[in-house]
């Protein structure tokens, strides 16, 4: 009976800790440096499809443990009408690779190599199979949108934003 007494005790006395204080709300505090990013952002997407896009960001978004950026992009891109099994296979791609084009298999390992490059760098068959199917100017941007995702999905850890919560509207 004390050891049922003891865990009861132990989950009421964690339930009852407080909760850590309000992080910071990064464009607020550094308003300039939140709206290059907005710029930085909207240059990369430029030509982009945005189908591409949205896969591009909810893999790093995986990748990162990313829960706000992760609801977020699979929203926008159900709005913009991708496929559910596609949403679904993301994370498996290559397991699943019958469900994207080649293109978009050689962003997604270019994604993966980018946001995970202190685990190898960015191999070099990678890049050379991306640029197989990206211009130059299409492949410096699917590169930006990389740089950018995994920027806002180190803001958005960083700052303990919610997952469901979509602040977009109010900037």
């Amino acid at each position: 009976m004390t050891n049922n007494t003891n865990a009861t005790q132990t989950a009421a006395t964690a339930s009852a800790a407080p909760t850590a204080a309000p992080r910071l709300n990064f464009a607020k505090a550094a308003p300039k440096a939140f709206k290059a990013l907005i710029g930085f952002d909207a240059a990369a997407r430029d030509g982009l499809d945005p189908a591409l896009v949205e896969l591009i960001q909810i893999r790093a978004s995986l990748l990162n443990g990313c829960a706000y950026c992760l609801h977020m992009h699979t929203s926008d891109a159900r709005k913009a009408g991708e496929d559910e099994a596609r949403l679904h296979m993301i994370g498996v791609w290559r397991e699943a690779r019958n469900f994207f084009t080649a293109k978009e298999q050689a962003a997604l390992a270019l994604t993966e190599s980018v946001t995970l490059v202190s685990q190898g760098g960015v191999p070099d068959d990678v890049y050379v199979e991306a640029a197989r199917h990206f211009d130059g100017s299409e492949l410096a941007r699917v590169l930006a949108l990389i740089f950018t995702i995994n920027t806002w999905n180190r803001i958005a850890l960083s700052t303990a934003k919610v997952a469901g919560e979509d602040e977009r509207a109010a900037h």
